[in-house]
């Protein structure tokens, strides 16, 4: 297979503080929406500067571009059960870098001693993280559902046999 395929504005994460999977989840950005940055935008509000490198953050930009890539070639490939991808040759053509302070909303909290970080799109209102859960009350709930259903099952299954 061969393609092209063209990227703008990627987002890649310049905090090491922050999950480069909790951002990728919450995107996308709407960039017409972008003004140039003023600290007027945040009095009152925790803002972290970005810490990771431009080459880091391009490096991270290729990634994702050839991964993108790679997974929209294999999407073509149809009738078949698997497939399996014998060689890559991507080249790309690298754009400028711009930082961007994005308007995304963090919340930390810690349950039961274990911290929990959920983030989410000041735009679209998309939310990321991993909810904390209560093992008892799941079972709990579990054991409610299954066990009556197991009952009429058994029952109905008594009366067609």
């Amino acid at each position: 297979r061969a393609g092209s395929l063209a990227f703008e504005k990627i987002p890649v994460d310049a905090s090491s503080k922050m999950p480069d999977d909790h951002m990728d989840s919450i995107e996308p950005f709407d960039y017409a929406q972008l003004r140039p940055f003023s600290t007027a935008y945040l009095p009152g509000y925790l803002a972290d500067k970005y810490d990771v490198t431009i080459d880091d953050s391009r490096d991270r930009a290729d990634t994702r571009c050839r991964e993108t890539l790679a997974q929209a070639l294999r999407d073509t490939v149809t009738g078949y059960g698997a497939c399996v991808t014998e060689r890559e040759d991507i080249a790309l053509r690298r754009g400028k870098v711009h930082y961007a302070l994005l308007p995304v909303w963090m919340l930390s909290t810690k349950w039961r001693g274990q911290d929990f970080l959920f983030a989410m799109n000041g735009q679209t209102g998309k939310l990321v993280g991993d909810l904390p859960t209560d093992r008892g009350r799941f079972w709990g709930m579990f054991a409610a559902i299954a066990a009556p259903l197991t009952v009429a099952l058994t029952a109905i299954l008594q009366f067609l046999l």
